[in-house]
């Protein structure tokens, strides 16, 4: 008898072992690649092979530490917390399926919602029935599970009592669905035989090239990127709007050092139907970048293009136009037009001349809150060259316009204005569009445009006082960890850029803005690094994370102080100081005006001063709101002479002081 049922339970061992012989190695492998799986619509698609230890390293970084405080940021991550908080108490299971693929992927399911999706490869464990049963131990008296079928897949619903809310699972194959939004775990089921992201050649190049080190993938997807983006905004950006329509797949592998710095390298690939300008910058070479010898510090962002030479990347540019006759044909009319209007060489004159770099920079204003200084830098192979031929122009835009404009010198710089509508987009594209008739200098090896000559002034302070981004230890330490050459490169200093948005934005935005700036600037520069190889461009993103106290005490990044209001008019017995001669500078924008008004809220002048190639010089008079004069004196070249007066709303006079 004892034989018996050792011989039975031997039997039932045999059998048993049999069956994962055959469920782990004989049986078809009929599996299942988890990027099927994922709904055609998502933005973006996290890709780890190790997703227990990566998310471990990431969510106990002192960067998500210092996020989760915030309530926006945290209702962002709240459904991967959720998965979080289930799976912790859980640990036993959460190990049993580390070392598989995890993706995680967002898709827009209303114009102002999101959703997240998971699919994790079971690999052959998902055949054995028992991995259903087990999922009843992540339950507790807080959750209850229901099933139901749909498509010929059961979909299980975990409902959780406490947050009222359902994640809804399915086994697919060897693959795990999971959501919180049951239309992607349906949708999922609807499209896997026949997948559309997964088989799309463009995210499959990308895929390929995207290496499996480190913690994690991420792949963006830019054809959904700006129904994403009104999620926050319903107003148009012209950068996503140009993203969307210039690249289609963005794929990199993160990492995360231990300051918190995260870095990822990947590579990103081309719509060639929309878009000419990258194509063209892709087969032109690379350069290094030294425009911030002349950008200043308070560059909130740098934009470079750079090219083995402006020459090649022009001739480029005109090849690949030509695959869109009737954009090449108005591209070259207009050119046509400019060169016989003005009897000039656009080739001779400008194209010659330019060296191996240009960029865009927007810089936090030191002149008027609510505006944005803008400056279009090209770099010279020959400054003199440079000058020869942009004075040539500015003599053919004499003899043919009714422009009548004076050179104005400043600190040694020559300032002049360049009056050809529509010049630059014509030459370099539409995304230099808004310098339009600019104002245009030359600092070292670079000639500056702008459309405000005191942005050009701002610049040449800067310069002056070596108070440039290459003067600027945190951009060097940030730029090294960069190649030091690209076709592309963008970077951002966050702070500086937050307050250009906050002095832009309306009243409700500036209440949210001010809420979560702890959040924002806490991460102060961030990188974009654009390189050709073959038809793709490799790519480099790298955003560093500081303590939120550390970058406020940045001289820099010091917070925008109030200034005190006037106070009301000192009477006689008041003590009235020589301080009230203590003038604020102007920023007159015509260089060639022969003087220079503001008024009071009433329309009445607030003060009248003569000027010379835009500077002070001659007589200044101050008015009171009702039209009595408060201060009188003379300018030459800009600083005050001779004998000045203050007189009180009675017009009787409190104090002289001689300059």
């Amino acid at each position: 008898m004892k034989k018996r049922f050792l011989l039975g339970i031997l039997t039932l061992l045999l059998l048993y072992i049999g069956y994962l012989l055959y469920i782990f190695v004989l049986s078809p492998k009929t599996n299942l690649q988890s990027i099927y799986l994922i709904p055609k619509d998502a933005v973006f698609v996290i890709e780890s092979e190790k997703p227990v230890e990566s998310w471990e390293k990431v969510s106990e970084s002192e960067a998500w530490q210092h996020l989760q405080k915030n309530g926006y940021f945290a209702e962002l991550t709240e459904n991967i917390q959720k998965v979080d908080t289930i799976f912790n108490n859980n640990h036993k299971l959460f190990e049993f399926f580390d070392g598989r693929s995890l993706f995680i992927s967002i898709h827009m399911v209303s114009p102002k919602d999101y959703g997240i999706f998971y699919v994790l490869d079971l690999k052959r464990i998902a055949k054995l029935k028992l991995l259903k049963t087990y999922l009843n131990t992540l339950l507790n008296d807080n959750y209850t599970l229901s099933k139901r079928n749909y498509h010929d897949h059961e979909i299980l619903e975990i409902y959780d009592r406490k947050n009222k809310e359902t994640m809804y699972l399915a086994f697919v194959k060897n693959q795990l669905v999971a959501s919180y939004t049951h239309t992607l775990v349906e949708s999922s089921i609807d499209q896997y035989q026949e997948p559309v992201l997964g088989r799309d050649l463009s995210f499959i190049e990308i895929n390929k090239k995207v290496g499996y080190e480190d913690l994690f993938r991420l792949y963006l997807q830019y054809d959904f990127l700006d129904e994403y983006y009104k999620r926050f905004s319903d107003k148009p950006n012209d950068w996503i709007n140009r993203m969307e329509e210039n690249f289609l797949f963005s794929g990199f592998s993160f990492d995360l050092d231990d300051n918190s710095t995260i870095t990822a390298n990947g590579f990103t690939n081309l719509d060639v139907t929309n878009q000419n300008y990258l194509k063209a910058l892709q087969k032109s070479g690379t350069s290094k970048r030294t425009i911030p010898k002349i950008a200043p510090k308070r560059t909130a962002l740098y934009v470079s293009y750079g090219f083995e030479s402006f020459s090649d990347f022009y001739e480029n540019f005109m090849i690949v136009q030509q695959d869109d006759s009737e954009q090449f044909d108005s591209y070259k009319a207009g050119i046509s037009k400019i060169e016989k209007f003005l009897k000039i060489d656009i080739k001779e004159n400008f194209v010659s001349w330019i060296g191996d770099e240009i960029a865009l920079l927007q810089i936090q204003s030191s002149i008027t809150k609510g505006k944005n200084e803008m400056a279009l830098v090209l770099k010279t192979n020959n400054k003199d060259d440079a000058k020869r031929n942009l004075d040539f122009v500015l003599k053919q835009i004499r003899k043919k316009t009714p422009v009548k404009f004076k050179a104005v010198d400043y600190k040694e710089h020559e300032i002049n204005f360049l009056s050809i509508k529509g010049f630059f987009k014509i030459l370099l594209g539409g995304r230099f569009e808004q310098f339009d008739k600019p104002y245009f200098t030359t600092v070292e090896d670079y000639v500056v445009f702008s459309n405000n000559p005191n942005t050009l002034k701002s610049i040449i302070n800067d310069f002056t006082d070596k108070e440039t981004l290459s003067n600027s230890k945190d951009f060097q330490d940030f730029n090294k960890e960069f190649e030091g050459e690209s076709s592309l490169f963008v970077y951002s200093n966050i702070p500086v850029l937050y307050n250009n948005m906050y002095d832009l934005a309306d009243g409700s935005t500036r209440i949210q803005l001010r809420k979560n700036k702890d959040f924002i600037v806490c991460f102060p520069q961030v990188g974009f690094q654009l390189t050709p190889e073959d038809d793709l461009f490799e790519s480099r993103l790298v955003v560093n994370y500081q303590d939120v106290e550390t970058v406020k005490e940045k001289a820099q990044f010091q917070e925008r102080k109030a200034r005190p209001k006037p106070k009301t008019q000192p009477s006689r017995q008041q003590e009235i100081t020589e301080a009230v001669f203590n003038l604020k500078p102007i920023y007159p924008t015509d260089l060639n005006a022969k003087s220079f008004i503001k008024k009071h809220a009433n329309g009445k002048p607030r003060f009248k001063v003569e000027l010379k190639d835009g500077l002070k010089h001659g007589r200044y008079t101050e008015f009171y709101a009702n039209g009595v004069e408060k201060i009188k004196g003379r300018f030459k070249n800009d600083q005050q002479v001779g004998t000045w007066r203050y007189y009180d709303d009675k017009e009787e006079l409190i104090l002289k002081k001689r300059f």
